[in-house]
């Protein structure tokens, strides 16, 4: 599979797979044409520490989302739609812009319906003197063509894994194929860790080069799934990934709204459940989260910061090459 921009014609990029003549100005189930829309592009603190750091990730969130979970805290951006339209050659200066603000990386955030404008954007920029890890930041629903198609400029992979039960899958996002494609485009990842070199970690600083983090969010009233979703990335992975547990579950309105298990937050006895388990599977480089984190902080203000700007041209492109010699 080729990522370019004939991709759009025939939408195929997701697990949807609607087919969406994308650049006939069609929206696919994503919420996307072929026009690209940027939510926010700004140092951002709140990942691992391997990605954070104290210096922050340079994160640049995409608007729209081929999952679009019932609970999703982003709902503005993956769901609503909110974002301002740039080109390819604005957010490849985006990235440049990060890379001088002095980010650890640049932190994609839900980009891959947005394949062909992400990879040719990667290339200019690191043509203009890019030079940071690059970390491809999913809900982990993707297909693994998608992956391999990607995997050459993709250092680090942050997947979500959310469920293990597609009868769940399907009632948080209509998608009850979530736990194959998830444990399909892992596997992909891997391959792709692999072939690079395996992990790869600064040890001066904790900051990581390449590697794998996947991401889990405990859910009240679900905390067995979540030991269930452990089960298969041990199965999986085993130590070649990092893992990461959270337990900042907010119920957003719709949540609230509609009342159960996901109108409240996570009790912290469901939580040390999910974490034994991931003790007693073992995990050796695992992520957890201290109590208290439940809190609309961890939702960025998605204002459009850093969205506008000047594009990368040759000439800006030839100075920064210079700079970086």
């Amino acid at each position: 599979m080729r990522i370019t921009n004939a991709s759009y014609d025939v939408c195929q990029l997701c697990p949807r797979m609607c087919h969406a003549k994308r650049n006939l100005g069609h929206a696919g189930f994503c919420g996307a044409s072929n026009s690209l829309y940027i939510a926010r592009a700004a140092l951002h603190f709140w990942e691992e520490p391997p990605i954070s750091g104290t210096k922050g990730s340079g994160a640049i969130f995409f608007t729209g989302c081929p999952l679009r979970c019932a609970f999703c805290q982003n709902f503005k951006i993956s769901q609503e739609g909110f974002g301002l339209k740039i080109t390819t050659a604005r957010l490849a200066e985006i990235m440049l812009e990060l890379q001088e603000q002095g980010a650890l990386n640049i932190n994609l955030v839900t980009p891959l319906h947005y394949a062909p404008h992400v990879r040719e954007a990667l290339f200019m920029a690191k043509d203009a003197g890019l030079q940071l890890p690059i970390v491809c930041n999913t809900s982990g629903y993707e297909r693994p063509e998608t992956i391999e198609a990607m995997s050459d400029v993709i250092d680090i992979w942050l997947p979500d894994f959310k469920f293990a039960s597609s009868k769940l899958a399907k009632m948080l996002t209509s998608a009850a194929d979530y736990p194959q494609m998830a444990a399909a485009s892992l596997e992909q990842m891997l391959i792709s860790l692999r072939q690079h070199g395996g992990r790869l970690i600064d040890e001066s600083t904790g900051k990581m080069l390449r590697g794998i983090i996947v991401r889990h969010l405990v859910m009240p009233g679900h905390s067995d799934d979540s030991c269930k979703v452990l089960d298969k990335l041990w199965k999986i992975g085993h130590n070649e990934i990092d893992i990461s547990v959270m337990n900042q579950y907010t119920p957003n309105k719709r949540c609230r709204k509609a009342g159960g298990n996901l109108a409240h937050a996570l009790t912290n006895e469901e939580y040390e459940a999910v974490l034994d388990h991931a003790d007693d599977l073992g995990f050796e480089r695992m992520w957890w989260q201290q109590g208290g984190t439940v809190s609309e902080s961890f939702i960025p203000e998605f204002d459009a910061t850093g969205v506008q700007g000047p594009e990368l041209s040759s000439f800006t492109a030839h100075v920064r090459r210079a700079s970086v010699a």
